[in-house]
């Protein structure tokens, strides 16, 4: 396949002009043309470069790739690294963020509720869904369905435990930015990757549960199903690869 119709079948399938990003989104560093074997990945970190000359990929796609805020800046540090490696290794670097995260079928939100089972009834922000479990749980049996699902042990914070989960806001990454608009909505549960000092005064001022899964976690199934959508639809020899971050 050519590297420009990857990025048109792939920019298609996310819709990616539907939403203002931090960073490009499709090619980012031009490779050879045609492409053959693809790796993929949470991060363009120099780990995955390296393993993607080691296994001689074509192309490599990503969640988070370079350039970010879409302002200039000096290629030089492990930037230069990283992309010295791509160019004299003629690989394609694809990234595609927030798009990624907010696709209705292979989103990172989407992931998680299908992971943890939540239905999700609607949107309080294009990426901040909301929905509910089934049936009543505690923050304590979520908690546990999120080590079981996930394999980490999430930071969890309550002032008051022994409420029950309601409404559930979720985002994948830095989501707690969006803590003010998801109580503001109604929620009482809200779950993200990260968190900030600032989190738990506002969690606590606010009585609601809160959840930290990890950015890296909470953006693995993304990739990976984008990877199972092109295997799939286009008998593409694409590969994950988990190159772990604890945070």
């Amino acid at each position: 396949m050519l590297n420009i119709t990857l990025e048109k079948i792939i920019n298609k399938k996310l819709n990616s002009t539907i939403i203002k990003d931090y960073s490009p989104n499709g090619l980012q560093v031009e490779g050879k043309k045609n492409i053959k074997k693809i790796v993929t990945g949470v991060t363009a970190c120099q780990d995955l470069l390296n393993l993607a000359v080691k296994e001689k990929a074509d192309a490599i796609i990503v969640h988070h790739g370079y350039f970010w805020n879409g302002s200039p800046r000096p290629i030089t540090g492990i930037l230069k690294k990283r992309i010295k490696t791509l160019l004299c290794n003629d690989i394609n670097l694809y990234s595609w963020h927030l798009p990624l995260d907010i696709h209705e079928k292979i989103g990172n939100n989407r992931q998680i509720a299908n992971k943890l089972g939540i239905e999700i009834i609607g949107n309080i922000l294009p990426i901040v869904p909301w929905g509910k479990f089934k049936k009543k749980i505690t923050g304590q049996e979520l908690r546990e369905k999120i080590i079981n699902k996930y394999h980490r042990i999430p930071f969890y914070y309550a002032p008051n435990e022994k409420k029950y989960i309601d409404k559930i806001a979720w985002c994948s990454g830095k989501g707690q930015k969006f803590l003010e608009e998801a109580v503001k909505f109604g929620i009482n549960t809200f779950l993200t990757g990260e968190m900030s000092e600032e989190t738990i005064h506002f969690v606590k001022e606010n009585q609601i549960h809160f959840f930290s899964i990890g950015h890296h976690v909470s953006e693995i199934d993304g990739i990976k199903a984008l990877t199972k959508w092109l295997k799939e639809k286009y008998a593409l020899n694409a590969k994950f690869f988990n190159i772990d971050n604890p945070v």
